[in-house]
């Protein structure tokens, strides 16, 4: 098989095509969702914290005193930005949630079929059969 024929056949299952829709919507959902965190969450979260703002929270380790991260950033200070660290902490923690509650909604409108009782095994209808006979009068 030829690699131009291998590559068709790969395309041309649906799973491919089902996992290239799920790319491209679940970007689209980390954006909306890294939206809502740094629009809407983080702001109030900082308010209730006495006016924090995460996105500007970080430590120079050059051991120099600068009053905002673009202050360190513009001396070419090395910052560890452990503000935006909490930011992403949030979105995951939001992304995993909203998938959670998707996939539990989906399992309570989807329940699983019920499963026909498995056969029993040879033995035992082999000792029914036996069981069977010895019942009949007469033997």
């Amino acid at each position: 098989m030829s690699l131009v024929s291998e590559f068709k056949a790969f395309i041309n299952r649906g799973n491919v095509l089902d996992l290239a829709v799920a790319v491209v919507i679940g970007g689209a959902f980390g954006k909306i969702v890294t939206a809502l965190v740094d629009g809407i969450i983080m702001p109030v979260v900082g308010m209730a914290m006495g006016g924090v703002d995460f996105s500007q929270l970080f430590v120079a380790l050059d051991g120099n005193d600068y009053a905002t991260l673009a202050a360190a950033q513009e001396a070419a200070a090395p910052v560890i930005t452990y503000g935006a660290f909490i930011q992403t902490i949030i979105d995951f923690l939001l992304i995993a949630f909203v998938i959670f509650m998707v996939i539990k909604a989906y399992n309570r409108m989807n329940p699983p079929a019920e499963a026909a009782p498995a056969a029993p095994a040879e033995e035992v209808l082999l000792l029914r059969e036996i069981r069977d006979s010895l019942k009949r009068p007469g033997l």
